[in-house]
């Protein structure tokens, strides 16, 4: 009979401790958002701030790039990987690589982004990535877990990162050229939860975690979830005091109940 963590490849001290850290200071941040203290960008950025700030395309640009150098560097790294670790770094690079062709060739950008939360958010993908994939390489050649979520995680990945890239397009799509004004976004799921692309997201990292089975994976996943309540809920709030007329039926994440 499985054991309740027979999903999980073991754990070692180091794996240990690094997914307590990841959870922690993740989540740490998913507080502070429903507390009303947000990493300044998008739309909840201060635009008062005397903080030094970028541009939204160029603090983008700084989140997501190191990430995916590092995801695309660790084939060169780790070359003797076996198929759980290809797909694992695969779909980290993939879905880094794709965020960086969105703020280039997707996205309409209005507003900037403080330095110093472009920094905080930037560090925690590249060391978030590089500790999932170097957790993956530790852990192989161990007992495989004798639950096998490597074929349903990929599906979930899939799964996610199509319905991510979607919402991205449906919100592309709210402005023409040189507009700068906030629009309610339509179309999709848009109609039920005002963040459809963070809760496909998180479908995505779920298929992440499925695929990795580590409890290293798994911990990051749990605290982007629990950021991305804060941040979702947050964006709620901020729809609700801009616009009269926005439905107050729309939920943050999750439809229909929250």
């Amino acid at each position: 009979m499985a054991q309740p963590l027979d999903f999980l490849y073991p754990s070692s001290l180091f794996i240990t401790s690094m997914s307590l850290v990841t959870f922690l200071s993740i989540s740490f941040f998913g507080v502070l958002e429903i507390l009303g203290i947000h990493l300044q960008y998008s739309k909840l950025w201060n635009s008062n701030s005397r903080r030094f700030k970028l541009s939204s395309t160029a603090g983008m640009l700084l989140l997501y790039v190191p990430a995916s150098l590092f995801g695309f560097a660790s084939f060169a790294i780790f070359p003797e990987s076996d198929l759980r670790s290809l797909l694992v770094a695969a779909a980290l690079t993939i879905h880094f690589f794709k965020r960086v062709l969105e703020v280039l060739f997707v996205h309409k950008y209005s507003g900037g982004m403080v330095l110093d939360s472009a920094i905080i958010i930037s560090l925690s993908y590249t060391l978030s990535t590089a500790t999932m994939i170097y957790t993956q390489h530790l852990v192989q050649g161990l007992n495989q877990p004798s639950i096998d979520l490597k074929y349903p995680g990929i599906l979930l990945f899939l799964l996610g990162i199509s319905g991510n890239f979607y919402h991205h397009l449906l919100l592309s799509t709210l402005r023409k050229k040189d507009e700068k004004a906030y629009k309610i976004p339509r179309g999709g799921l848009f109609h039920l939860v005002i963040c459809p692309h963070y809760l496909f997201e998180i479908i995505q990292f779920i298929g992440v975690s499925f695929i990795s089975q580590t409890l290293y994976s798994f911990s990051f996943t749990l605290g982007t979830i629990v950021y991305l309540i804060g941040r979702s809920n947050a964006t709620r709030k901020w729809y609700l005091s801009k616009f009269e007329n926005f439905p107050r039926e729309v939920k943050a994440l999750l439809p229909y109940i929250f």
